[in-house]
């Protein structure tokens, strides 16, 4: 289904960056997923599974305001342009317990469930395409309010800042060779 152009424009952000994190994470060993840096840093399987969680929570807050809005919501408006700005964090903050990943997970399933999630993600999209996004909204815990493209928005930014994170990991040394 052809996507409106705005989300139109938020799928490609979204795939963009999660193809740049998937090729970082092809082909990693299991003691390459689960090594830590530090014990209190995350290990690429981590960032992985955060990432998937993130998605996830993303795809059932629209569900939910989709849901809620019913036959109440308007329609997706022809000429509406690029999401408000994204009020990005200028700081890191611990993860929410919600999306707070596991360490240990194969790596195989990890990734798995990356490609699953966005596979649901894309139907959320186009039951999103169907409404107006902005009058849908949800408090971000440090970001204030945010209308749903925000929220999609906010997903592809994620992706990259822990992009960043996935290189940082594999660069640091001590990173098995495999």
């Amino acid at each position: 289904m052809p996507l409106p152009p705005l989300l139109d424009a938020l799928w490609s952000e979204l795939e963009s960056a999660r193809s740049l994190v998937l090729k970082e994470v092809e082909g990693l060993s299991q003691a390459q997923a689960d090594w830590q840096p530090r014990a209190t840093d995350w290990s690429v399987g981590e960032i992985i599974h955060h990432l998937t969680l993130a998605e996830v929570g993303t795809g059932k807050l629209t569900s939910k305001l989709l849901k809620d809005a019913g036959a109440a919501a308007r329609p997706f408006p022809a000429d509406l342009g690029p999401p408000r700005p994204l009020p990005v964090p200028a700081e890191p903050a611990e993860a929410p317990p919600g999306v707070r990943p596991e360490h240990g997970h194969a790596v195989d399933r990890l990734i798995a469930d990356m490609k699953a999630a966005r596979d649901r993600s894309r139907q959320t999209f186009e039951r999103l395409a169907a409404v107006d996004p902005r009058p849908l909204t949800w408090r971000h815990p440090r970001l204030g309010e945010l209308d749903l493209a925000q929220w999609w928005q906010l997903q592809a930014w994620h992706d990259g800042d822990h992009l960043e994170q996935l290189r940082s990991v594999k660069a640091t040394p001590g990173f098995p060779a495999r």
